[in-house]
């Protein structure tokens, strides 16, 4: 009764760490995911900023020189803005990580757990059988 119990509890920790696995992966892709956009927007803006100076050396207008300047202030702070996500990706990665290995050595633990108790039952079993088999002897031998 108690291995059966003690087995339910083992398959409850197994499902449990198959779940935060799960969420551990979904958390990197996330980062991941971040991570290109960032890399992204800031080739964009390499790229815009190379042809905005470009435009500058064949002589453009005030106006459209602020315009420039403005929007490469806000791709500034779009990249700004991405990298935040990013670190936040990250360290909700590192958590789930951290939770998802937590989770893995409590599932260790009641699987080994579970193979003392057997390896102990085993032990125990062979024992009588030993006892049977020294009555069958003692017998045998009294018996002649």
């Amino acid at each position: 009764m108690a291995n059966s119990q003690l087995q339910l509890v083992a398959d409850w920790e197994r499902q449990k760490e198959q779940k935060l696995g799960q969420d551990f992966q979904i958390a990197q892709n996330f980062a991941q995911e971040n991570k290109q956009k960032l890399s992204g927007l800031e080739n964009y803006r390499l790229d815009y900023l190379r042809q905005a100076q470009l435009k500058a050396k064949q002589g453009v207008g005030s106006q459209t020189f602020n315009q420039h300047q403005q929007f490469i202030g806000k791709l500034d702070k779009a990249c700004e803005l991405q990298m935040q996500h990013l670190n936040q990706a990250l360290l909700v990665a590192e958590q789930r990580k951290s939770q998802w290995l937590q989770q893995q050595r409590k599932r260790k633990a009641v699987d080994m757990l579970i193979d003392k108790q057997a390896v102990a039952a085993q032990k125990l079993e062979d024992k009588k059988e030993q006892m049977m088999l020294d009555e069958l002897s003692l017998q045998k031998f009294i018996r002649k």
